[in-house]
């Protein structure tokens, strides 16, 4: 028994020198200075708003994919009358309301007894997007 504690007494130093100089040879590769801790904070931050991206971009996918398509509701035409009030014309089954929206109310204001057809345009444009593209020398017409 007594052996045994002198052995391991003596075996203890030497495990510690030998541990040393690992710890040493790491050392210089932790502490790379205010540089390196700033690359890393970058590209960590980099990471999580890639990632949020990345996830923003699945969800819209997975929505249109589910069972969107066949809605019951569909907005048939919006028009903005100020900065936070809109008139909206929704169709429901055969039938389309006419509704007034403010920021803290949805009234029905008339239920139209003849549905309303609005002709689909292939890729409606806003005009701002459409100004910006003339403005950059992306006309539309030089695409086609």
């Amino acid at each position: 028994m007594k052996r045994l504690v002198v052995g391991l007494l003596w075996a203890l130093p030497l495990s510690a020198l030998a541990a040393e100089p690992v710890v040493q040879a790491a050392a210089p590769a932790v502490s790379s200075g205010m540089a390196g801790q700033l690359t890393q904070l970058v590209l960590g931050l980099l990471l999580v708003v890639g990632l949020i991206f990345v996830l923003a971009w699945l969800l819209r996918r997975v929505q249109r994919i589910g069972p969107g398509n066949a809605q019951v509701i569909e907005v048939v035409g919006s028009r903005a009358l100020g900065p936070r009030d809109r008139l909206v014309l929704v169709q429901v089954g055969e039938e389309q309301i006419l509704l007034g929206i403010t920021p803290g109310r949805i009234t029905p204001l008339h239920v139209l007894k003849q549905p309303v057809h609005v002709a689909q345009t292939q890729t409606a444009t806003p005009e701002f997007a459409q100004r910006l593209m003339e403005l950059l020398g992306k006309d539309q017409k030089d695409k086609k």
